[in-house]
């Protein structure tokens, strides 16, 4: 089968399609005949370094498919179920794979293919920030930057379920448009508005109790200045580069502030975890109140072209490799 692989990080020149032997699937795992893989921006973490993984290495963390085989073991699912993952292991971007049994989630009718190989990292990462890194609560007004983006759109829309107020950031005119469509209340342009002083305008000085912010360097020091006293920053993030260092005076100076750096990693650590984080994703989108934009299709064998197009932001929504 065929398959994406690097053996050095860097540029998206590396990735290389190549073919692999695959075996019987083993105790506890299924063989998966892959329909749909999911683009993440933590793709290029791993190609470039940023997140050290062992080289080579095959990459991406999603996507959807059939099971075709089972091993010993398995119980809980069978040839034909349709299924979907988005914690990995790492090797994604591939035709086929072996899985553990217990880190996949069935998929309901209702959700495609597409749907669902775009949605389970992102979704999930938008479940845990919701609902566990920061408690949104009815009649919040949180701030959440690169609102057109992948998680953005799935994180408005859940946010404005929950009955909170949605400030988002975008970086063009066109994207404004794009982020209120999926619930933004306020979409704040950054590359021509003052994102600190439009916060503070729309909460009437008090500024937000928690701030979402994916982007990472460049974004620190305002996603900072929008929170009200005792507020949470919640990097998850590194669009624009890692947070190299924090005075931790500052959080002090600015009133009390908190700061975490979480991932979906360790949220859905457990099995048990990754069910209901993943359970409650997928009654959500099965329900309607949020739905995934899939926006661009590659073909598996342009993954370097969705690489480079994904670093120059000229994504949005949700994109889907198709092996």
């Amino acid at each position: 089968m065929k398959a994406i692989r690097f053996s050095q990080t860097g540029g998206p020149e590396v990735l290389s399609l190549v073919d692999v032997d695959l075996g019987a699937p083993g105790p506890g795992e299924v063989q998966v005949r892959q329909t749909a893989v999911g683009l993440n921006y933590i793709d290029t973490y791993h190609r470039t370094g940023l997140y050290a993984v062992p080289l080579p290495s095959g990459i991406g963390l999603e996507a959807a498919g059939v099971v075709e085989a089972v091993g010993a073991g398995v119980a809980n699912l069978k040839p034909g179920d349709r299924i979907a993952y988005g914690t990995g292991p790492i090797g994604a971007y591939a035709e086929k794979r072996n899985l553990p049994a217990a880190r996949l989630t069935r998929l309901p009718d209702a959700i495609s293919d597409d749907t669902a190989a775009g949605m389970m990292l992102k979704g999930m990462t938008v479940r845990y920030l919701l609902r566990a890194t920061y408690k949104v609560m009815p009649g919040d007004t949180i701030l959440l930057h690169a609102a057109a983006g992948g998680v953005g759109l799935i994180l408005s829309q859940w946010a404005k379920a929950l009955g909170a107020t949605v400030i988002g950031t975008v970086g063009s005119e066109a994207k404004v448009a794009t982020a209120r469509a999926h619930g933004c209340d306020h979409v704040i342009n950054y590359s021509s508005e003052d994102t600190v002083a439009r916060v503070r305008e729309i909460t009437g000085g008090k500024g937000v109790p928690v701030v979402y912010d994916g982007v990472g360097q460049a974004t620190l020091m305002a996603s900072l200045d929008c929170l009200r006293p005792r507020g949470l920053l919640v990097s998850f993030g590194n669009a624009s580069g890692p947070v190299k260092a924090l005075d931790l005076g500052l959080l002090s100076a600015k009133g009390s502030l908190y700061v975490t750096r979480p991932t979906l990693m360790s949220y859905t650590a457990t099995d048990e975890d990754l069910r209901e984080t993943a359970n409650d994703l997928v009654e959500m989108v099965a329900s309607g109140k949020v739905k995934i934009p899939v926006n661009q299709r590659y073909a598996l064998k342009d993954a370097v072209q969705a690489h480079r197009d994904l670093e120059a932001r000229k994504t949005t929504g949700t994109t889907v490799l198709i092996p």
